[in-house]
């Protein structure tokens, strides 16, 4: 893969100090690659260590968030081929070859796997590792890190979902999904990813909290069947089993049977509607495989 036909997206708030690190390690490894840093609201020098080192910069006004960044970048990259990867030290820049050289064996995303001694405590670990396992049954495929930052990807296909992608820290949770469900081919490789400098900005609670509605959100978009038919039989056997009770022991079948059984058509029907909603998503999108939005 020729390196002009790279560009390396970085996200940074106030990694200043990472930066003067991670940016001459990149252009040692890959000279000829397009390095774009996007200053997402720093207030320390990431401007200017980045203008001294030579990397290319989008500023945004004002903090938009990390998926936001990812964004912009992806707007303004000139490579067929994406790599994101953060900008406060924890990815590996020699990882960046490994990836590619996975990407070259018909993948359309890489993305670098995090071991369980990379996650940032036992606890993110944990939640991490339901979160994967939710994905994977959501998708239908084993999903082996989730939220993982560091990826490389073709920049036409993921350029088509721009616009599902929140502006928040879970970009990888809705693109690694929304791959799945459009049948295009990810492959996970391990990593070891540092501890970060500085001060983490994500809340697991509340981001913890966001990633699993996303999860269900996308789910519901991308694989709708999957979440509303194990609902709707869940209604079902729980309004059978009552019902079975009921007549058993009283000989009639009771409202709270009947509405059991309305929420179970309710919802199976929700789920077939859902499906063809679903499915306006990828119209026309065969007829735009060779075109870059």
């Amino acid at each position: 893969m020729p390196a002009d036909s790279l560009s390396i997206i970085i996200p940074a708030k106030n990694e200043a100090g990472s930066l003067r690190l991670l940016l001459p390690e990149i252009r040692r490894l890959l000279p000829a690659a397009e390095v774009i840093v996007i200053n997402d609201g720093s207030t320390d020098s990431t401007n200017e260590v980045c203008n001294k080192l030579g990397a290319k910069m989008i500023e945004h006004p004002y903090s938009m968030g990390n998926g936001a960044a990812v964004k912009s970048g992806a707007r303004a990259a000139r490579g067929d081929i994406l790599v994101f990867m953060d900008g406060d030290d924890q990815h590996d820049p020699n990882d960046i070859p490994r990836l590619l050289e996975k990407l070259e064996e018909g993948y359309d995303m890489v993305v670098g796997a995090r071991s369980w001694r990379s996650q940032a405590g036992a606890l993110r670990a944990l939640a991490n590792s339901a979160y994967n396992k939710l994905a994977s049954w959501m998708t239908g495929r084993i999903v082996d890190d989730l939220t993982s930052g560091f990826r490389a990807v073709k920049a036409d296909k993921f350029r088509r979902f721009l616009y599902l992608l929140p502006n928040g820290f879970s970009y990888p949770t809705t693109i690694t999904m929304t791959f799945f469900r459009s049948a295009y081919p990810i492959a996970y490789i391990p990593i070891k990813a540092a501890k970060r400098n500085g001060t983490s900005n994500i809340s697991l609670l509340k981001d913890g909290i966001r990633f699993f509605v996303i999860i269900l959100k996308i789910g519901a978009l991308f694989s709708p069947m999957r979440l509303f038919l194990p609902v709707s039989l869940l209604f079902f056997l729980i309004g059978l089993s009552y019902y079975s009770y009921t007549f058993f022991m009283y000989g009639r079948l009771t409202i709270m049977s009947a509405l059991l059984f309305i929420a179970s058509m309710l919802t199976f029907l929700i789920g077939i509607v859902s499906e063809q909603v679903s499915a306006l998503h990828y119209r026309g999108m065969d007829s735009d495989r060779d075109r870059t939005p």
